[in-house]
């Protein structure tokens, strides 16, 4: 049996999230997020929001089908889908750790805020308004396009699946919404218009469905967070996948 659905998770709130939030709301030229991107865990609201993502696994019963798990490395989104599954009282599926899954890389930009990057590195910004948000590629980092290069390997990979009929993603709000523009092949002008009303939140779910290898894929569910109560629901899109940022 082919994989006939994705659910693509987001993080929970991670601490870096709240340093963001933070530095934006005080002026500040830099993002105090206390660990290497790989290592930022979730913050206190982060594990509510997975242990509430994690009763919404249970009551769509999750692994009702063969379900295989797939993850980024990095912290947060392992915590994420750990905490769920555990509240969720699932099986524990066959898991695999992706590279590819991981958030994307900034660069020289990594760690500042929107002020920060026009105060410090004020070319970048103009090259950013000049290629917009598909192409601009900072120093060291990726574009959208370069993400989504690396997301159409990980979709090569899924159709060589045999077995689980539902793929379990745990990733970043980036990897969501370049997943779902490669599986309904969204060329620049789409994307953006998309992205433009749509933000992915944390511990939302995402999914896409198809009846079979080689057929299209369809959008399903784009972020949803009824799970969560209007306290827990929080997007922070800030500077690193917000469509609107030029």
């Amino acid at each position: 049996m082919a994989v006939r659905e994705i659910w693509l998770v987001r993080h929970g709130e991670s601490e870096a999230n709240v340093a963001a939030a933070r530095a934006e709301a005080d002026g500040a030229d830099v993002i105090d997020a206390g660990h290497r991107d790989a290592d930022v865990p979730l913050s206190p609201l982060g594990e509510e929001q997975s242990r509430a993502l994690g009763r919404e696994l249970a009551r769509r019963r999750v692994d009702a089908v063969p379900v295989e798990l797939w993850e980024s490395p990095y912290l947060r989104a392992q915590q994420t889908i750990r905490i769920a599954l555990d509240r969720a009282g699932s099986e524990e599926p066959p898991r695999r750790i992706d590279e590819r899954l991981r958030d994307r890389e900034l660069g020289v930009l990594d760690l500042l805020t929107r002020q920060g990057v026009r105060n410090r590195y004020p070319d970048e910004e103009r090259r950013r308004q000049w290629l917009g948000k598909y192409y601009h590629r900072p120093a060291g980092g990726e574009s959208w396009v370069d993400v989504m290069l690396r997301l159409r390997s990980v979709l090569a990979d899924v159709d060589r699946l045999h077995g689980p009929e539902r793929l379990v993603v745990a990733a970043h709000d980036a990897v969501v919404m370049l997943t779902v523009a490669v599986c309904l092949d969204l060329d620049e002008r789409a994307l953006m218009e998309f992205a433009e009303t749509h933000t992915v939140a944390n511990a939302s779910l995402t999914r896409l469905r198809r009846d079979g290898i080689g057929e299209p894929w369809s959008l399903e569910e784009f972020s949803a967070v009824e799970h969560l109560d209007d306290r827990q629901v929080t997007e922070h899109s800030g500077r690193k996948d917000d469509a609107r940022v030029r």
